[in-house]
């Protein structure tokens, strides 16, 4: 993942965001290879739906005619699921030809440094991800001290565990991340643990912990939520406030509080509104977007979902109690 940017519009960032008639490009980042020493996007075509980075990983979604991908390297750890399309494609790489044919599912797993040429006889929907090597040497405390954690490389592989999680960080981002950047994240952090426990060179074992965070610690992370709802948490601020990895914080975090880190500031900050909204001077807007939401509709979708109700019903329920 470079620095560079390219201009695109998502089809999600249109549908959330509402421009003056003078903006018509949206500035995104680009998941980037190497050729002749140039960082290049690894597609000339823009993201069609989903495009988005977390600490360490991009992710963008394709879709694109019969292609020629000329020689290039990878500078990230590389991943591109086939979401649709049943073509023919052929790799050329470290001298070899490899003839294979699409089927949705269809994974490329290629370490950093990987060298190839691809040629795709069919139009194809796609997901690329790039990953840089801090994802994975953070992802495990047993990994926390090494310098980098090398994959080993697969084409044509199918792995459901690896597609259920890009699938999940791309339907969070076309709805607008309701929970913020925590959730995906945690699925970021989720997918790297799986990589360095399945795909690593050397094999990894990761510690079990039970039993929970120690009491101080667990008060900590949990004043840092309290004090912070209206701002943008980060897994890796809670995992660095108890002094862990974010893999270990998310495992005790649930064993302590019954909840994954996202889904907890989520409900915290849904209490929060509730708070806000039993106050008949606060408007309903603001009661959401000060408890952390990032937008009225977000709110209104989340706080129905989890409360069985719209926050103005709730409002009106609540107002009327008190005012009796």
């Amino acid at each position: 993942m470079g620095d560079r940017n390219r201009n695109c519009v998502s089809e999600s960032e249109n549908a959330a965001q509402a421009r003056p008639p003078t903006v018509s490009r949206l500035i995104v980042p680009a998941i980037d290879v190497v050729r002749e020493g140039r960082p290049e996007p690894f597609l000339d075509s823009c993201p069609t739906r989903s495009t988005a980075q977390w600490g360490g990983i991009a992710l963008e979604n394709h879709t694109v005619p019969a292609v020629f991908i000329p020689r290039h390297e990878h500078p990230d750890d590389f991943l591109h699921v086939v979401i649709s399309g049943a073509v023919k494609y052929e790799v050329h790489t470290k001298g070899r030809t490899l003839r294979f044919t699409s089927r949705p599912g269809t994974m490329f797993l290629l370490p950093r440094g990987t060298v190839d040429e691809v040629n795709w006889a069919g139009p194809t929907q796609r997901l690329a991800v790039a990953m840089q090597t801090s994802l994975l040497t953070n992802a495990l405390d047993e990994t926390a001290h090494e310098t980098e954690i090398e994959l080993t490389e697969h084409w044509d592989l199918i792995d459901r565990h690896i597609s259920a999680l890009l699938f999940e960080m791309t339907a969070d981002l076309d709805d607008g991340s309701p929970a913020g950047a925590i959730y995906g994240e945690s699925l970021a952090n989720t997918l790297a643990v799986y990589l360095v426990k399945r795909y690593a060179v050397r094999q990894v074992t990761p510690a079990n912990f039970k039993g929970g965070l120690p009491g101080y610690r667990l008060k900590r992370v949990r004043e840092y939520i309290a004090s912070s709802l209206e701002e943008n948490i980060s897994l890796s601020q809670l995992a660095a406030i108890a002094g862990m990895s974010p893999h270990y914080f998310s495992e005790l975090f649930k064993q302590s509080t019954g909840h994954a880190p996202h889904s907890y500031v989520l409900l915290q900050r849904i209490e929060r509104a509730k708070q806000l909204l039993r106050n008949p001077k606060r408007s309903i807007i603001d009661a959401g977007l000060d408890a952390g939401f990032q937008n009225p509709s977000h709110f209104a979708r989340m706080f129905r979902k989890l409360e069985g109700t719209s926050p103005s019903k709730y409002r009106a329920d609540n107002v009327s109690r008190t005012t009796y």
